[in-house]
């Protein structure tokens, strides 16, 4: 057997560096987030806002944020679990949530700021592609302009950040964007071929009728399936031929109130019931520190026993011998 060349020698670990923890993790793309957060140094200190979107197995976040040295800060935040507010009950997480949470976040921060009236967006989503800044005169105001952040979502066609995007860009932001990652863009076979685009394609997904339309097919088929995959749908009294009314009525809402509404404070009174605390509704299990005389107190009695067997087990041996 011939000798190994060392590659990863003394000289090499003294000179390597650890990756940032987030990187190590594998939440944060460095690379990506260096390009949207880097600004020119002649902006003077001005922000470079984000719109950040994110899936979680309940709800889609959509928040508008800008980074400063002491961290990134958020200037208006929307969640599709707000929907049920405005018609959604349920489906928090599809793709027509997701183009209906980036319309409130996009109509809530334009309401903060004041330019509600100003960028009015698209009345009612056709699917068409759309740029607010195309729109503006050179005298008027600008629009809010703020840049994609998918984190470390693929890129594909029909992916569900780009639904936040177009919700956002429709309610009135400027999201530089093209038409590429959209449902029903076909891209070209050949060069000097040019791309397709059906709008309708997305129009039928942002008004959720690819799922009416699964929900129709599944009720004929299997009554059982339908009743357990769309449970919450049945519960909240919502058929297939409802799914596209709903949505466009959540849409006209949310542009009439897309303030965020404070819940009311609950007064709750809790209990301590042995292990267990209770808060006036229900009753949760809750391991509760002990006090220091309790633990002595434990300890005690865990010594007493164990002295009473040990005697009980000692007269049992001298009765054997008797």
């Amino acid at each position: 057997m011939g000798f190994l060349k060392v590659i990863k020698n003394k000289a090499y670990f003294k000179r390597f560096q650890v990756k940032k923890r987030r990187r190590r993790e594998g939440k944060t793309d460095y690379q990506a987030r260096t390009a949207m957060v880097k600004q020119d140094k002649n902006k003077y200190n001005a922000p470079r806002y984000r719109l950040v979107v994110r899936h979680t197995n309940r709800k889609v976040v959509c928040q508008i944020v800008h980074s400063t040295i002491a961290g990134d800060k958020v200037l208006c935040q929307a969640l599709s679990t707000e929907l049920p507010e405005y018609g959604i009950k349920a489906g928090l997480t599809n793709y027509a949530a997701t183009y209906a949470t980036g319309l409130l976040v996009a109509r809530r921060l334009l309401k903060q700021l004041g330019l509600e009236e100003a960028f009015e967006g698209v009345e009612e989503a056709d699917g068409e592609e759309f740029h607010v800044e195309e729109e503006v005169d050179e005298d008027e105001r600008r629009p809010f302009k703020a840049i994609l952040d998918i984190g470390l979502v693929r890129t594909t066609v029909g992916a569900k950040v780009f639904a936040a995007m177009k919700g956002a860009a429709d309610g009135g932001l400027h999201v530089p964007h093209n038409c590429k990652r959209f449902p029903g863009y076909v891209a070209p076979e050949e060069k000097g071929q040019e791309a397709e685009f059906n709008a309708e394609a997305l129009a039928d997904r942002i008004y959720g009728r690819h799922v009416s339309e699964y929900m129709e097919s599944m009720e004929e088929e299997d009554q059982q399936k339908y009743e357990a995959h769309f449970a919450k749908y049945i519960a909240a009294g919502i058929a297939a031929d409802d799914v596209e009314d709903m949505y466009k009525n959540a849409h006209s809402k949310i542009r009439d109130a897309p303030e965020h509404k404070k819940a009311a404070k609950k007064t709750i009174k809790i209990t301590r019931m042995g292990n267990k605390i209770h808060d006036g509704a229900k009753t949760y299990p809750r391991s509760i520190k002990k006090t220091k005389s309790e633990r002595f107190a434990t300890v005690a009695t865990k010594i007493q026993n164990h002295a009473k067997r040990v005697l009980a087990s000692m007269e049992e041996e001298e009765e054997e011998e008797e």
